[in-house]
Parts: structure tokens; sequence; C-alpha cells
């Protein structure tokens, strides 16, 4: 092993070229590892707070959304019809969305996105209100203008400002602020969730979209999750029929789940694997090449210190494994290397691209084990090469 590692140390130039092209295969392996464990993380993080025994109707076909037509087809009336229909469901919340509000406090402005709801919002995300308290039922029932804000709404706002209690005027009309959502970061597809605003559905149906009987969705809780599958087929079917649907029309609703969320991300992430798995298969077979002819050349130039060798006793199999340890020796330099080029690489893709990435003992454990097999894969011809010169032959030449 000493003399192997003289071996590299001699040979500067193959060592570094051999070491890079490792250490580039390695790094775009460990990335996808770390990306694949970072996603399915994500998955389920967010799943947790979407709720695994929750559906989320939206309204609109999939055609139309593709198209970026919006329109209304969900009811209140649908809401109620739900509750009474599915004896296991024990929450059904209605919402109605409004982008693009504009809000102000003094001489501060901001742009967001209000959402109409019931008393039951926060309980229906799971979403705690960490400062002051939710809206009530009176409150919806008076139409008041009371309202829960982001996080992000606060600080740009209110700053340090404590707002409960202060008033915001969303879209000239004045709003009192009586609780502050937790922190609640980014959806799946990248979306915020804290730089919005949640008013009474009462307040915004009547007072921002001036309407009575449509709402953009509604989200449903079951108690028995384990059967959410069959429950999400019996709703797409009820709502069908309440619409009145024709059999040979799509679904003028979209229902998600939380099993479409994970294939959502899984698919993001079988991309980005497809994308940097091709590039890292090339770089270490091309590594492999470098390592192998390289190897090849090197067994040429020193032919005569293996037959010196030879001739005071060294025997086949000791050519073999010094030869091989000095490609393991490069390519384990090359895993390091490459490792710590993932964890760079890793950090420029969450900062552009805000992926989730995810660095275990896997990711390391895959990029050792691959750098040594291509070691071993790429020195093995070489050595056995060399282990093959006889000794007076070597020293002659």
């Amino acid at each position: 092993m000493k003399q192997a590692i003289q071996a590299v140390m001699a040979y500067r130039v193959r060592s570094f070229f051999c070491l890079i092209s490792v250490a580039l295969g390695i790094s775009s392996i460990a990335v996808i590892v770390a990306a694949t464990e970072g996603a399915y993380k994500r998955a389920f993080e967010i799943v947790g707070r979407f709720g695994p025994d929750s559906l989320l109707v939206i309204g609109g076909s999939e055609e139309s959304r593709a198209l970026g037509r919006w329109p209304k087809t969900i009811k209140l009336a649908y809401v109620e019809a739900v509750r009474q229909a599915f004896p296991t469901v024990y929450m059904v919340v209605p919402m109605t969305f409004v982008g693009d509000i504009p809000v102000s406090f003094r001489d501060k402005k901001y742009q967001t996105r209000v959402i109409g709801s019931t008393a039951d919002y926060t309980r229906a995300w799971t979403w705690p209100v960490i400062q002051g308290s939710d809206f009530t039922e009176e409150d919806i029932k008076g139409i008041r203008n009371v309202g829960l804000i982001g996080q992000e709404v606060s600080r740009e706002l209110f700053g340090e400002t404590d707002p409960v209690g202060k008033y915001i005027l969303v879209r000239r009309i004045p709003v009192q602020v009586v609780g502050v959502l937790a922190e609640r970061g980014i959806t799946g597809g990248g979306h915020k969730l804290d730089n919005r605003i949640v008013l009474p559905i009462t307040t915004v149906m009547k007072k921002f979209v001036n309407e009575t009987q449509y709402i953009t969705a509604f989200r449903a809780r079951f108690v028995d999750q384990h059967n959410l599958k069959a429950r999400e087929e019996e709703l797409r079917l009820f709502l069908r029929q309440e619409m009145r649907t024709a059999d040979d029309q799509p679904d003028p609703f979209r229902i998600v789940s939380p099993t479409a969320i994970i294939k959502f991300l899984v698919a993001l992430t079988g991309s980005l694997v497809a994308f940097i798995g091709i590039a890292g298969i090339i770089c270490l077979i091309v590594a492999g090449f470098v390592l192998a002819n390289l190897f090849l050349l090197s067994v040429k130039e020193r032919t005569k210190e293996i037959g010196i060798r030879r001739a005071i006793g060294a025997r086949r199999r000791d050519i073999v494994t010094q030869f091989l340890g000095e490609s393991v020796i490069i390519t384990s330099i090359g895993g390091i290397v490459g490792f710590i080029l993932a964890l760079l690489g890793s950090r420029l893709l969450t900062y552009i691209a805000e992926f989730p990435m995810y660095f275990s003992w896997k990711a390391f454990a895959v990029g050792m084990g691959l750098s040594w097999i291509v070691g071993i894969a790429s020195g093995l011809q070489p050595a056995s090469r060399a282990a093959q010169i006889e000794p007076i032959e070597a020293i002659r030449e």
C-alpha cells in the first residue's frame, strides 16, 4: 500500500485526470441520491401538513385549467350535501380565493392572495394561530371584516410590531387583524403559503367577489384514513351526480389527494434523476476508460520496475494488488472530492430551484462504493497485464 501511494504521488498528472473524471461522476450520483431522498422527505412533510386523511376538491376540469380558464363549478350547497352524504367525513371546509389583492397599513403596501373560509379553516389545514385568536362563527354570520394574516404579510406590513388588533386596508376595505398564522413555507409546486390573508367566507363572497352560490374549492377530512382511495372515488361519483355531469363528459372539478402530491414530487425527482443520472453514468464510463488507458500506459513505462520486483520475489498477486491499490486510492480520493462537489452543487440547486436535497450516509456510501467499483474494474486489466510480465524479459527491455 505504501508503494501504491508513492506511485500515485509520482504520477501526479495521471492521478489528477483520473481523480477529476471520477469526482465528476461520483458528484452526479451523490446529487441524485440526495435529491431522491430529499424529494421523498419533502413529499411526506407536505403530506403531513396537507393531511393524510384529506381530500381537496378544486373547481374546473383539467382541460379548462390547461387552457387557462377557471370556470365556477362548485356550489356552496355541495359542501353541506357532502357533509350529509358521507358519515365518515368529520370536517368539510369551503374556500374561495381572490388573487392579486392590494393590502396596505399606513405607508406600507403589499400584493397578496385573499382566502375566504369558515372558522374551521385553521383546523382543517392543521395550521395554528400563534398570535391573537381565530375568527368565530359569529364573524361568519355577521359578515365581519376580520382576518388572519400569514407571516410574510405580517413582516411586510408590520415588521416587528404586533399586528393583532390593528386595521389594514384590503382593496380599500378596512379589515381588523385578529390573528397571525404560523410559518408554513412553500408548497410542493414552489408556491408561497405565508403571503395570504384569511377572511370569513361570507365577507369575501359578498364584498370581494359579489357571489352567492359558487366557491373555488372545499376540503374534506375523513375518519377512515385507510379507505381514502375509496372515499375519493365515492366523492368523485357523488359530485358528478350533484352537478348532473353526462357520462361522456370529463369531471368539472379536480380532486387533490396525498397520493397525488407524492406522485408529483416523485415525477419531478424522476426527471432530475434521468438528467443527472445520464451525465453521471457517462462521467463514470469516461473515468473508467481514462483510468484503464493511463494505467495500461503506466504498465508499459514501468516494465523494468515490475521486472525487478518479480526478480527479487514479488508474486503475480503482489503486482496485481499494487496496481489495484493505486487505482482504488485514486478513485477513493475522487469519490471524496466528488462528494464535496455534490454538497456544493446541491446548495446551488437548492438556491436556484428551491429543490429539496437531503444528504445522508446513503449518498456517501453509494458514491464511495461506485468509486471502488470503477477503480477495481478499470485497474483489473492493467494489473493483470503487469502481473503477466516475465522478470528476465522485463529487465532485458
